[in-house]
């Protein structure tokens, strides 16, 4: 069987004066068709490494997305649509009854960690992402559409314009992807579906596989109404929530605990309904927990990205999302920016470092107030104790001599408990 190559030479007929769609077309179609009717994309993938030839007719040398863009929205002759929210957009450029084509286009895009029921590929076009492997271990089916586990990094790569990555229907292909620029667009290539790889699961770090499409329409609903409650600011909030969870199972109680965790630490409460699960589920509880505290986690760094335009500041948050381990992340940055690795994220707090109203932030990590430091010597007191914490607590630099060892601990939990903690030496 002969390996796939996604994009190759393009044929005689497309030449000069095509248009960026017809040029995608031609670089991709072809190649797809061949490969489809000789079998090459099938439910244990793509055949063989090549998938990174690229020929001298890429997309991401040869495709320019602007006109692409306006030949999409000025010419009639398009393939139909699918009403997917994949993709910031997704535009269907061609499809076949055995294989279509996506151009997807990413603005704050950061896929969820998921696996596909559909086999094929996808080309960096333009920009490029952080695009991260795993494996989900010792799998618990708790019901058809939820289940236990442990979900374990494999590896994370640096993805540049004109990387080609494989799509492995099923389990062999858990992966996500961080958007490092904006936008960023991806070819993709690939099969309708694969009946019997399914669910295309969902997974949740570090211990739960959800079905995203299992649409539970009671319980979207009852989160609706929750929602509604905690806005109105109702008394009744926390009362009814420890009603239901006593009474749910473990796939429902888990999507209202989901919802509801940040409202009821806000009100104080968290704990009372977080023993009521555990009592009502006992040893089953036990993966649900920190698999809520890394949802908020990431949702909180998620949530930055939004904030964050440098292209050098949204791979570092790529970085604290989904590499795990402090030298894997030192790694990853001396092999694109050489140097010292501490001392570019050194560079980095600096630059992110924000006055707001309501005090001195660090990304996520606020300046604590109680220490009764000048406003205007917090940002430098601040990035001495995380140069500190970088370092093992080596040194004591700058400002951070002249405090007492009570407010570097201080100092110290503020950075730990935020999105800096994998880059504590020692943590």
């Amino acid at each position: 069987m002969k390996p796939l190559i996604l994009i190759g030479s393009c044929p005689s007929r497309c030449r000069a004066g095509e248009s960026a769609h017809d040029s995608l077309l031609c670089r991709t179609r072809p190649l797809g068709l061949r490969a489809l009717v000789a079998g090459e994309l099938f439910p244990g993938g793509i055949s063989g490494d090549r998938t990174d030839c690229i020929g001298s007719k890429a997309p991401s040398e040869h495709v320019d997305p602007e006109e692409l863009i306006r030949g999409f929205l000025l010419e009639e002759d398009q393939p139909f649509q699918s009403s997917s929210g994949f993709g910031q957009p997704e535009l269907i450029v061609h499809d076949n009854p055995k294989f279509y084509i996506q151009v997807l286009f990413w603005l704050d895009g950061t896929t969820d960690i998921h696996q596909h029921e559909f086999s094929g590929a996808f080309h960096v076009m333009t920009g490029s992402s952080i695009h991260s492997c795993f494996e989900f271990r010792d799998v618990k089916p708790v019901t058809a559409h939820f289940q236990t586990g442990n979900l374990k990094l494999l590896r994370t790569q640096l993805l540049e314009t004109g990387s080609t990555v494989p799509i492995i229907s099923g389990r062999n292909c858990i992966h996500s992807l961080f958007h490092l620029d904006s936008p960023s667009v991806s070819v993709v290539i690939r099969t309708h579906s694969y009946p019997g790889t399914g669910p295309q699961f969902t997974y949740l770090p570090p211990h739960l596989a959800i079905d995203p499409v299992q649409n539970d329409a009671l319980t979207i609903r009852r989160k609706q109404l929750l929602d509604m409650l905690e806005r109105t600011g109702d008394g009744a909030y926390t009362e009814l929530v420890l009603e239901m969870i006593a009474a749910l199972d473990l796939e429902r109680g888990f999507f209202v605990l989901q919802n509801c965790i940040t409202h009821l630490r806000q009100l104080g409460t968290w704990e009372d309904v977080w023993e009521t699960f555990v009592q009502k589920h006992g040893a089953l509880a036990t993966p649900v927990g920190p698999t809520l505290e890394e949802i908020m986690r990431r949702d909180g760094i998620a949530a930055m990205r939004s904030s964050v335009e440098a292209a050098e500041h949204r791979f570092f948050l790529a970085l604290l999302l989904n590499v795990q381990g402090r030298e894997k992340i030192l790694e990853i940055i001396t092999q694109r920016h050489g140097g010292d690795p501490l001392a570019t994220i050194l560079t980095w707090a600096e630059e992110l470092t924000v006055v707001t109203d309501d005090g001195v932030w660090m990304l996520d990590a606020q300046f604590p107030g109680e220490l009764g430091v000048a406003e205007e010597n917090q940002g430098e007191l601040f990035l001495a104790a995380l140069a500190h914490g970088l370092n093992g607590g080596r040194q004591l630099l700058g400002q951070l001599k002249k405090v007492s060892r009570e407010d570097r601990d201080a100092l110290r939990y503020a950075i730990a408990k935020s999105s800096w903690r994998p880059l504590l030496k020692g943590a």
